[in-house]
């Protein structure tokens, strides 16, 4: 009877034995699927660089096409710019102001009391920015409000 204890003993030890085998190939599988080694940092370091220079020539040509852009759609040549203020002698209480560029509106607007007011103390409003055609033009501004009196007036410029 000892017999059988002792046998099971030397089965139980190759069995561990032969899991030790299994564990040790396992061990040796796990390290062969471990990740990369990290990317050296000076690596990564010269690739923010260059992204960073590409950014700023994004930026550059970006603002060179606005210029561009500005350029070709308002030439300097062809741009005008209408402005309004106030003499403060005058009798009238501006309500409205529009402007007609060859009988067509390019501007209009309804002044506020505390714009009217503005305007009176030297204030300056830009009414119009544009390009204009070449050549004779017709500009024409209506003002309208109320007189001395009270009584509602319309001016005009020609």
């Amino acid at each position: 009877m000892k017999r059988i204890p002792m046998l099971a003993g030397l089965l139980l030890a190759a069995l561990a034995g032969a899991g030790g085998a299994v564990l040790a190939q396992d061990a040796t599988e796990a390290r062969s699927f471990a990740a990369p080694a990290p990317i050296d940092a000076p690596d990564t370091r010269a690739l923010d660089e260059e992204i960073q220079a590409i950014k700023k020539d994004v930026v550059d040509l970006n603002r060179d096409l606005f210029i561009l852009e500005e350029e070709l759609l308002f030439p300097a040549n062809t741009q005008v710019a209408v402005f309004l203020s106030m003499d403060v002698g005058e009798f009238f209480a501006l309500d409205t102001v529009e402007l007609r560029i060859d009988d067509k509106q390019v501007a209009r607007h309804l002044y506020t009391p505390r714009e009217a007011e503005a305007l009176l103390k030297g204030g300056v409003q830009r009414l119009y920015l544009g390009n204009l055609r070449v050549g004779a033009l017709e500009l024409v501004a209506l003002f309208t409000g109320q007189g001395p009196q009270g009584q509602d007036h319309s001016r005009g410029a020609q």
